[in-house]
């Protein structure tokens, strides 16, 4: 691979500092990992940010971080399975900034599991935390993006579309996700409001690559990926502030898959990596 290759540029620095000046955007799963480069992606772009997440500390450790980016910004700590904690958490957020005019259903759980394994409440954890997380998310911003004529963006997988061992309850959790931001474009286009969902690859300084990498290794993982490396979190981000602002004011009901070309590819290292995984403490 050469020097250029291995190159990332900041994608986030081609888009202008006022892109989405004026808006105010709220995202669950803001305070770490791909959510939270999405807010700072808003941040750099002009945006007022809200972050919501179950933990208090580290949500204040990642306002400050926005902040610093010259950002307004609210907190207040929710699970998004809980519908009452996650509206006073909107809600705040409007009451801090104004009224929201983009949502980012981002939170997410994963582990890896075998189906005939799994406990039905461990399913159901997944599917609450992702698929019913993200309605409460669009849900309860619906009356603020009716007002702004907003849009909301769904986080979303590659194990919506693409078959993985191991991981029923996210893929059929993700699958919910992406025809629920489909019907949210049919229903709630007639108020203005845009639904679409971004589904990011392998992705670099996110606790989910780091357990992945450290079964099959980082090469293998980049020698899967057609464009021969990860991504970065400002990728996912300032793809997140196209779809969200002006930019792409006409785009909805899409799903825009950022994953450096993976998801056309075999996925026989991960299964292998997992199973590695699985089967460690059986051997």
């Amino acid at each position: 691979m050469t020097e250029a290759q291995e190159t990332v540029h900041d994608p986030i620095g081609y888009l202008s500092p006022e892109l989405l000046k004026g808006h105010v955007a709220f995202i669950t799963g803001g305070g770490s990992g791909i959510n939270l480069g999405i807010a700072k992606a808003f941040a750099r772009c002009g945006a007022a940010v809200a972050i919501c997440g179950r933990t208090e500390e580290r949500l204040a450790a990642a306002a400050t971080e926005l902040e610093a980016l010259g950002a307004r910004v609210a907190y207040k700590a929710a699970d998004v399975r809980d519908p009452e904690a996650l509206q006073a958490s909107i809600d705040h957020a409007a009451e801090q900034l104004g009224d929201i005019s983009i949502a980012v259903a981002g939170a997410a759980g994963n582990f890896f599991a075998r189906a005939e394994e799994m406990s039905p409440n461990a399913f159901r954890t997944v599917v609450d935390i992702d698929l019913m997380g993200a309605y409460h998310t669009a849900r309860f911003a619906f009356p603020y993006l009716q007002r702004t004529r907003g849009s909301v963006l769904f986080i979303s997988a590659g194990q919506a579309y693409k078959a993985n061992k191991y991981q029923a309850h996210v893929g059929a959790a993700k699958a919910g996700i992406e025809m629920l931001m489909k019907d949210l474009a049919v229903e709630w286009g007639p108020y203005g409001i845009r639904s679409n969902s971004l589904v990011p690859g392998p992705i670099s300084g996110t606790e989910g690559m780091a357990r992945l990498a450290a079964q099959s290794g980082d090469e293998a993982w980049k020698r899967a990926v057609p464009l021969g490396r990860y991504g970065d979190k400002e990728e996912i981000g300032a793809m997140a502030a196209v779809l969200s602002g002006p930019l792409g004011a006409y785009v909805t009901g899409s799903q825009y898959i950022v994953d450096g070309g993976i998801g056309l590819t075999s996925s026989a290292h991960v299964s292998e990596a997992v199973e590695r995984e699985l089967f460690r403490t059986e051997q």
